[in-house]
């Protein structure tokens, strides 16, 4: 710590170092980190992190992606022969309007 209190920030001289980036080891005064995941970082070091996480994971996701909008239509296709099955049951008094017309208390 004793070089942390005697350095100052990479990208402004003029400026105390308040924290060490833990990516790249250069000190950097409070407007040039951000907390990132628990720890104090530079915005390079941020981006570089986030860039290789997002192209590691990234061919997963689309199998995942793809995955669920199959499953998707796969349901809305079920649930429309279902529909179309409980039609197809109903009488053709339902269909024609004519069981509308009739009171419900004289059907058989």
């Amino acid at each position: 710590m004793s070089a942390l209190h005697q350095a100052r920030c990479f990208n402004h001289a003029m400026r105390e170092a308040v924290a060490r980036c833990p990516g790249c080891r250069r000190f950097y005064c409070r407007e040039c980190v951000t907390e990132h995941g628990d720890r104090l970082m530079c915005a390079a070091c941020i981006t570089a992190e986030t860039t290789s996480n997002a192209a590691s994971g990234s061919g997963w996701q689309k199998v995942i992606r793809c995955f669920q909008a199959l499953a998707g239509l796969a349901i809305i296709w079920f649930a429309f022969l279902l529909l179309g099955q409980t039609l197809l049951e109903a009488p053709a008094q339902f269909h024609e309007g004519t069981m509308w017309r009739q009171n419900w208390f004289d059907m058989e």
